[in-house]
């Protein structure tokens, strides 16, 4: 895939940035995929994968991106000017949503990049939406508020077991480093949710 161009970067919470860059020729996703960048950090190749986060690709699409000071690649893109260019292969995954049915999300971190692509393709496509955040200081907290105004249902919980208890929805997602998924797996059998019928994305370790 060639190098692409990059259209946006803002900061958008702790450590984190969200990077939008054009959109390739014959390029076709849905939020819940994901790339991979590839990029030469101090003569070095890094790769990392990055899940979309925006409600679709027409164009330009997003990735959310966790700068971890330990990390390699993560500061390198936080770094990144508009206008550059970075090589981005994919789309990869079988996770995607596509505004089908109403969606149940569940996200920490930077995993709450496709949570709000999902919120954004769901109310677009007239479907409801709950996005469950394992914390209270989650990333893109403007578009979240935005999404809450459209109609969006948004929770920020440590209760991750109450909160399963309470919620549901045709379509559920859980997108997050290893812990959290497991301690949301963990919520939804509590539940009596069948895994089988949750779409799951581990960012691993954290």
């Amino acid at each position: 895939m060639p190098a692409l161009r990059i259209t946006r970067i803002e900061d958008v919470g702790e450590q984190t940035v969200a990077i939008e860059v054009e959109t390739p020729t014959e390029f076709e996703a849905h939020p819940g995929q994901f790339v991979l960048v590839r990029a030469t950090v101090d003569g070095e190749e890094e790769t990392g994968y990055y899940t979309i986060s925006s409600p679709d690709v027409e164009e330009v699409f997003e990735m959310t991106v966790a700068v971890d000071p330990d990390g390699t690649l993560g500061p390198w893109l936080g770094e990144r000017t508009l206008g550059e260019e970075i090589t981005v292969e994919g789309p990869f995954g079988d996770v995607r949503y596509t505004g089908d049915a109403d969606a149940l999300v569940f996200a920490r971190g930077p995993g709450i990049g496709p949570a709000v692509g999902i919120g954004e393709r769901a109310r677009e496509s007239g479907r409801d939406v709950t996005i469950v955040h394992g914390g209270n200081r989650p990333p893109h907290r403007k578009r979240l508020a935005d999404l809450e105004e459209r109609g969006a249902t948004v929770v920020l919980t440590e209760d991750l077991a109450g909160t399963a208890e309470s919620v549901a929805a045709n379509q559920t997602y859980v997108f997050g480093f290893q812990g959290f998924v497991e301690e949301v797996k963990d919520a939804l059998v509590a539940a009596g949710v069948d895994l089988a019928d949750v779409e799951i994305e581990s960012f691993g370790p954290a």
